[in-house]
């Protein structure tokens, strides 16, 4: 808005206060106008990269803000079904070889994507999940863990499952071998 002439002001201190903000409102100009030229383009991505289904379940908008959060508002209801599928492969995960790790990394990230929900899983919850994930092969292993007093976070307990799988495939390794040579 322009500056409107204070009571007791002089005519220099209007004209001073005048040119400072025609200063201010250039650069607004400057920044509306980036605006006006971007805001099309970032309409036209969004609407070209959401798929056509959703796309034609929202009226056109004028700003790509404004079709974002039409968008938004069309998946905040579905986000607890997300959160009950989540859970359900959080708990039914189970482990089927080609890499402990990747496993406990695929279990930890479907459990922090449960985070923004406010229905994180604490480690240790998290932890037995993962044991309750692995194959018979690991049982002496989960019982190892269920007998000692200190609990685990998720990288000790990621190096320490690589360390019992490379132990399980070397010792399968010999198995496999004595077979053989029988």
């Amino acid at each position: 808005m322009d500056p409107v002439r204070e009571e007791n002001e002089t005519n220099a201190d209007f004209t001073a206060r005048q040119r400072d903000h025609a200063e201010v409102r250039m650069k607004y100009y400057l920044k509306r106008k980036k605006c006006d030229i971007s805001n099309p383009k970032c309409l036209m991505v969004a609407k070209f990269t959401i798929s056509d289904a959703i796309r034609g379940s929202i009226l056109d908008c004028d700003t790509a803000t404004e079709y974002l959060k039409k968008v938004e508002s069309q998946f905040t209801g579905s986000s607890k079904a997300y959160a009950s599928t989540l859970i359900k492969k959080l708990f039914n995960e189970k482990y089927s070889g080609g890499g402990i790790r990747e496993h406990i990394l695929k279990m930890s990230n479907m459990a922090s994507k449960l985070k923004p929900m406010n229905l994180g899983l604490k480690n240790e919850f998290l932890i037995h999940l993962v044991f309750a994930s692995l194959p018979k092969e690991y049982e002496t292993f989960v019982v190892s863990y269920n007998m000692q007093p200190d609990k685990w976070d998720i990288e000790k307990l990621i190096a320490i499952c690589v360390q019992e799988e490379e132990r399980l495939k070397s010792s399968q390794g010999i198995t496999v071998h004595v077979a053989n040579s029988l």
